[in-house]
């Protein structure tokens, strides 16, 4: 058996000798041409704090760690890596993944919204994953409406999405309304939730809330 660990990666011959995995987690952020720069730098700095703060690390440790990877998303084909799967189970390990996202730098900036092609990909994310975990969860946030491509329909119907759970993080404001569409879009898989921020300013708070949800359950989310 040979295991190596790389920026938390973990990868090994020995399936049964993998770490304890209680959840794979897909992180689809949103950098369509309506997310400005100020906007973009409130998620992705609200994504990092979320998953630094106090109560998010404690959940991830307790239930014995989760595999996380991220990537940006707005046109069809403008889907970029922000980190691979990366294996979670120590404060090191979040806090080196946050800075990670916090570090990135956005590729695309002038693409529409094509959320059908960013679930499929997603969904495709697991097929790389280096651990078997209990749950496979896809976090999309977005503030608008699929407007380039095939929507969320057709992705759930033509993609792998069995066992997948795809919760959402909206933010409101715009018109038409991105609250609604995601939530009878975009939500798919038994428990399936979305959370709303008020802004890209009420970004982290929401992110906070979502995670705590994703990792443990319904029991921790009433953290403000």
């Amino acid at each position: 058996m040979v295991l190596a660990w790389a920026l938390g990666v973990w990868t090994g011959s020995n399936a049964e000798a993998q770490p304890q995995c209680a959840l794979s987690l897909v992180l689809a952020v949103d950098v369509s041409s309506s997310v400005d720069e100020r906007d973009y730098r409130l998620q992705m700095d609200g994504l990092a704090n979320a998953l630094r703060d106090e109560t998010v690390r404690r959940a991830i440790v307790q239930v014995g760690g989760i595999q996380v990877t991220a990537f940006e998303w707005s046109g069809r084909r403008q889907q970029v890596e922000i980190v691979p799967w990366t294996y979670l189970a120590s404060d090191g390990a979040v806090f080196a993944l946050a800075d990670r996202l916090q570090a990135h730098r956005r590729r695309h900036t002038a693409f529409p919204t094509a959320l059908g092609y960013a679930l499929g990909h997603a969904a495709g994310r697991f097929g790389a994953a280096p651990l078997r975990c209990v749950r496979h969860v896809i976090d999309v946030s977005g503030d608008g409406v699929n407007n380039e491509g095939f929507g969320p329909g057709p992705a759930y119907a033509n993609f792998p999405f069995d066992g997948v759970q795809v919760n959402a993080l909206v933010i409101a404001g715009a018109d038409p309304d991105p609250v609604a569409y995601y939530r009878n879009e975009v939500l798919f898989g038994p428990g399936a939730f979305m959370e709303v921020a008020n802004g890209f300013a009420d970004f982290e708070a929401a992110m906070k809330r979502k995670l705590l949800r994703e990792i443990v359950g319904g029991a921790l989310s009433g953290l403000k």
